[in-house]
């Protein structure tokens, strides 16, 4: 089967590795085309100079972007790969974006005889290294179950949530729930911190209990080492908290929490740390 990649940076570069590695022939693009390059260096596969040339002749086209805008422009815009798919040929946006989008290519997808399914990811840049994502995916499913397999290349569980924007929806569950966790992490180790306490012997006793999480376990102790080099940045959790926050806004969510958490990790770009990890809400909290 022919695989394209589109977006081959920090996630997608890992993701389509893990696609070549299966014996799969990846075209890739990126708009960094030296990222592209060095992605072909590494794993074989062929680079392609636009995302309509890198879906030519493939069954799959797999998609990690930025943002709304990054998805629009690689599917319907000027050079984008919709135009230059074969008919019945699968289209899959692990970018995460808005249900609007997935709604809206959904149904271009559909109208040009293809398939389209929204599929956002979590894990971070580990779980893409590791191939152990999360899929979420949105839309129909005969294309869902015809991609499937490809999918569990990377990941450790790929589920169909229901209709185009499902998988989109469920991702802004997931980062609603990140946020939180994050926050009151950040609150109870600068508590420990404030009150004189070993944080760390504090992160391995209470990781035995109720309070344990992922994040504990994988970012308690750096945050108390003042370490904020893992991967997910604050810059893409604002991005994906305002998509969150604008469906929110139409379905009649209330997310109090949420929005302030998200003004918190505006404070931490206002100090310069937008490139930081999420588990960087500490540094507002800690003592100095």
């Amino acid at each position: 089967m022919n695989i394209a990649f589109i977006g081959v940076g920090v996630m997608g570069g890992p993701m389509a590795g893990h696609l070549a590695k299966a014996g799969y022939s990846v075209a890739v693009y990126n708009r960094s085309v030296a990222k592209a390059e060095a992605w072909a260096a590494k794993h074989g596969g062929r680079v392609a100079a636009t995302p309509a040339e890198a879906a030519k002749g493939a069954e799959l086209v797999c998609c990690c972007v930025g943002n709304d805008a990054d998805v629009r422009e690689v599917t319907t815009g000027a050079q984008g790969a919709f135009a230059a798919m074969a008919k019945d040929a699968i289209f899959v946006d692990h970018t995460t974006a808005s249900a609007t989008l997935a709604v809206e290519l959904h149904a271009a997808a559909r109208k040009a005889g293809l398939h389209f399914l929204d599929a956002p990811v979590s894990g971070g840049q580990s779980g893409a290294e590791n191939g152990v994502l999360t899929v979420m995916a949105g839309g129909d499913e005969a294309a869902f179950r015809r991609a499937e397999p490809l999918l569990r290349h990377y990941s450790r569980a790929v589920t169909l949530m229901g209709p185009a924007g499902a998988g989109q929806k469920t991702k802004m569950v997931n980062q609603i729930c990140v946020a939180g966790v994050v926050q009151g992490l950040a609150e109870g180790l600068a508590f420990a911190l404030h009150a004189g306490l070993d944080a760390k012997l504090v992160v391995d006793v209470i990781s035995k209990g109720a309070a344990n999480s992922w994040q504990m376990e994988n970012r308690g102790k750096t945050m108390v080492d003042d370490r904020f080099d893992f991967g997910f940045a604050v810059d893409l959790m604002r991005k994906d908290l305002r998509i969150t926050m604008d469906e929110a806004r139409g379905n009649g969510a209330q997310l109090p929490a949420t929005a302030l958490i998200d003004q918190f990790y505006a404070r931490v770009q206002q100090l310069g740390g937008g490139k930081l990890d999420t588990s960087s809400l500490i540094k507002l909290l800690a003592p100095r």
